[in-house]
């Protein structure tokens, strides 16, 4: 028996070695390709050589652009339509406010989206005009000029007004790329925004019952509803969230989710947020750390100094 059981550790060796150099590493590749990111360039989309002009930006975003048939833009004391139960009933999700996102979002893709929605968003595969499947987001047909033009104008007053030169904050960046379809439950988030802090039972259950609604409206026009991101970029990691924030379908052929069109500066501000609900006390222990690496040192003089002072008279 002794002589077999080198034998069968070979074999086990074997087969271990086959399944952790061959078999995992394609059923990694399967279930987690990898995706190279283009830095959020967005090629397939083509660039405006348009100098656009904020004044009249805000007279079409106003009038004939229709934006504020739908958006809201609290910077400029427009609110929104409807409430955004009501809002995810008629339109799948409820639109966002457009006061910052001259500064999330990126703008080429403000331009491509404000003329062809399904397309820079990439949910062309979902929403065929020629078949009848309209986005609820209108395209822009133009007001009577050149629209390219006009489309410059319109970003650039998104531009003017957002939060430029300040920074975009972790969380500006997240609610407006991802806060209208996925909670956070660490936060308290969801998809109609934070949870206020209620005295009565009946009316937690009020606003419970509303986010219920949203989410019906937000299953049926995305097929299911979208995941809570509260752990998310711990199960699966920056890189992958962030080639599935600039391109879903590179990573989700077919998915409904749509290409947010953030910029590279945005899409990290979303990971950063990320990472921090993901791990609430990760400031807190990257702190501890270097403080007991500062002891650590401190200790390891004191100690070789006592060394020295014990041994002096053994040397």
């Amino acid at each position: 028996m002794k002589n077999k059981e080198p034998i069968i550790l070979a074999i086990v060796v074997f087969f271990t070695l086959v399944t952790y150099f061959l078999v995992e590493p394609f059923a990694h590749s399967q279930m987690h390709k990898h995706v190279e990111s283009d830095g959020f360039a967005y090629a397939d989309l083509p660039a405006s050589e348009k100098k656009g002009d904020a004044i009249h930006g805000q007279e079409l975003v106003m009038g004939a652009g229709a934006c504020v048939g739908c958006h809201s833009i609290e910077v400029a004391n427009v609110p929104a339509v409807m409430e955004p139960q009501m809002a995810a009933a008629s339109y799948g999700v409820n639109p966002p406010d457009l006061s910052n996102a001259g500064a999330v979002y990126d703008a080429k893709f403000l331009a491509n989206l404000i003329k062809n929605p399904a397309h820079a968003l990439k949910v062309e595969h979902k929403f065929d005009a020629d078949k009848g499947q309209m986005h609820p987001m209108v395209p822009f047909y133009g007001a009577g000029g050149d629209i390219d033009q006009e489309v410059a104008d319109m970003v650039a007053y998104l531009q003017s007004i957002a939060v430029k030169p300040v920074e975009v904050t972790p969380t500006m960046a997240f609610e407006n790329a991802c806060g209208r379809c996925h909670a956070v439950s660490y936060e308290n988030w969801t998809p109609m925004g934070t949870k206020p802090s209620f005295k009565d039972k009946k009316d937690s259950l009020a606003f419970d019952i509303k986010v219920l609604e949203y989410e019906d409206s937000l299953k049926a026009y995305m097929g299911k509803i979208p995941p809570d991101l509260s752990m998310y970029i711990r199960s699966r990691g920056e890189h992958y969230i962030s080639t599935l924030i600039e391109n879903p379908q590179n990573q989700l052929e077919g998915t409904a989710m749509p290409r947010v069109g953030v910029t590279a500066e945005s899409a990290e501000k979303v990971i950063e947020y990320l990472k921090n609900s993901g791990d609430t006390k990760r400031h807190e222990r990257e702190e501890i750390g270097t403080n007991v690496m500062i002891y650590i040192v401190i200790f390891a003089i004191f100690a070789f100094l006592w060394k020295k002072q014990v041994w002096r008279d053994l040397h």
